[in-house]
């Protein structure tokens, strides 16, 4: 499935809005013969709206919003617990429900959301995000898929969310100074403690353009190590 993750990355670089990043990730999916996708950016403070892309009937999205179903959500509150992906719905190990969560997840199964793979997505302050393939069952062919591409698929949503996160913030200043945006990105997966060569796979681009660019972002600093330029983009983020 090579062939697919790189039409993806390339098609994702592409992408300037939520429209076309929510095409480039369902095509992808459906090459994998998955039924529908969706990315959750949750709020720091849990009081900011969370941002959601997604290919999730729009009724159930539209709902899931409006009632901040994120903070109620059995799958999201596992994503706050795990690093690792990991496959979710009845039967699945280490799945359980309060009343409430029952509830939603009634809800969400008449939309035909029942069983997935979630993908939590970390930074050095813990969960920011998730990415979930979803099915009505788990069926033969869906598990086939997850248990044959799952470092693929997480790889596709590590991705997915550098992209969308460039999208929703633009040129931030860290102790006054701006970073273009590619610059912050890279410095970000810097602070997740990702290598040159993991980063140049998230983003598709060399490691030695993520070398380039997080050597422009320390000397805009005024930084001689990466450690003292993750140190400031920790110190800016937590004072906002």
């Amino acid at each position: 499935m090579h062939h697919v993750f790189q039409k993806f990355v390339n098609q994702l670089s592409e992408s300037h809005d939520d429209d076309a990043m929510r095409t480039v990730m369902a095509d992808a999916a459906a090459a994998f013969d998955l039924q529908c996708f969706a990315y959750l950016l949750m709020p720091r403070d849990g009081k900011s709206p969370a941002a959601l892309i997604s290919s999730y009937p729009v009724l159930w999205t539209d709902h899931y919003l409006k009632e901040h179903y994120e903070q109620l959500d059995p799958v999201i509150a596992l994503a706050h617990e795990r690093t690792e992906p990991f496959e979710w719905g009845l039967g699945a190990d280490g799945f359980q429900m309060s009343p409430d969560q029952g509830r939603l997840f009634d809800e969400a199964s008449a939309f035909g959301i029942r069983c997935g793979f979630t993908v939590p997505i970390c930074d050095g302050r813990g969960p920011i995000a998730a990415v979930t393939f979803a099915s009505d069952q788990r069926r033969q062919v869906f598990q086939h898929t997850i248990s044959h591409n799952a470092r693929v698929l997480q790889l596709m949503s590590i991705s997915l969310h550098a992209h969308a996160r460039r999208k929703l913030v633009r040129d931030p200043l860290i102790n006054g100074v701006r970073l273009s945006p590619r610059e912050l990105e890279c410095l970000q997966w810097v602070t997740a403690g990702k290598s040159a060569w993991e980063i140049g796979r998230i983003l598709g681009i060399s490691h030695n353009t993520v070398t380039f660019h997080v050597e422009n972002a320390k000397a805009k600093l005024g930084v001689r190590t990466r450690h003292q330029a993750v140190a400031l983009l920790a110190t800016s983020q937590n004072n906002r």
